[in-house]
């Protein structure tokens, strides 16, 4: 399984991560622009720790890499502070600024060997691209389509249900598998509302062909990766038959990594308009408004 999950991780570590704060809007906490562009060489020892042995070393290259995450995760409350807002967007941004602290941890203690809480070490190897992605891209994807939305109801659903469907996950690690179910019934309908807003922004904003293919790959894509963590999550709940670990890997993660979060992410910087004045990319706004 490690063959699978290592490449996936550091798509995540190398380019998901600072691709997608660059696409962030609104006020920047102080040192997030200096983070973000420092940010792939402070995930070359977290990489390298994915090929080392569990060992002392590879533990050591995988905290500075959560050393990172953590900073990162300070600019959440950061951000809270600047913008005074908890309105659903930001709420889906947030989340996405702290998701990544939870994959450092589990990786520092998946790459030394040690069970943290009681999970076993494959279970800590999955968490660290979990939180890549159905933590900080579905998230930050959320918030994006929000503010594209101009918050509309469907759009609110989205950047409210996907932070809260990843925290009822996490949680259920620690309860047991129908909360873990719940979480994922949760986690996946805030990821159809955002294939649905996903749909219409190719339909109202793309303009180019490229562009529109990116937008509906990572909405059809994002749909039956979904429908397999729900199929997944029932079986280990109910005993019913379902993919295994591995084949979870191979197919809802890898799709989730290169169908939903690189194409999505792609999509929107083609979308985005470079601001002259700080280097920021904002999504563009539609063409008409979806109302409130």
């Amino acid at each position: 399984m490690s063959v699978l999950v290592a490449p996936v991780v550091m798509i995540g570590m190398f380019w998901v991560v600072p691709t997608g704060l660059a696409l962030l809007d609104g006020p920047r906490p102080p040192g997030l622009d200096r983070l973000r562009r420092v940010w792939p060489l402070l995930a070359v020892p977290g990489a390298l720790s994915l090929w080392l042995p569990r060992s002392g070393l590879s533990a050591g290259l995988a905290a500075v890499y959560a050393l990172a995450t953590l900073a990162l995760a300070c600019g959440a409350p950061a951000r809270l502070m600047l913008t005074r807002s908890l309105r659903p967007r930001e709420v889906a941004v947030l989340t996405a600024l702290a998701a990544p602290s939870v994959a450092g941890l589990a990786l520092v203690a998946e790459r030394a060997a040690y069970p943290l809480l009681g999970f076993d070490l494959d279970l800590l190897a999955l968490t660290v691209p979990h939180f890549h992605f159905a933590g900080f891209a579905a998230a930050l994807v959320a918030g994006l389509v929000c503010r594209a939305s101009e918050d509309g109801p469907t759009a609110r659903f989205a950047a409210l249900s996907v932070p809260a469907g990843t925290l009822l996950v996490l949680i259920g690690y620690f309860v047991d598998d129908w909360a873990e179910l719940a979480g994922a019934v949760v986690l996946t309908a805030g990821m159809a509302a955002v294939a649905v807003l996903t749909l219409r922004e190719r339909r109202d904003l793309a303009a180019d062909g490229p562009t529109r293919a990116l937008l509906a790959v990572s909405a059809l894509v994002l749909v039956v990766t979904m429908l397999l963590a729900l199929d997944w999550a029932l079986g280990e709940a109910t005993g019913f038959p379902h993919l295994d670990l591995t084949w979870m890997a191979a197919t809802h993660g890898l799709g989730n990594a290169l169908g939903f979060a690189v194409c999505a992410l792609l999509a929107r910087r083609r979308l985005g308009a470079r601001d002259p004045a700080d280097g920021s990319t904002a999504p563009a706004r539609p063409r008409t408004e979806t109302p409130a």
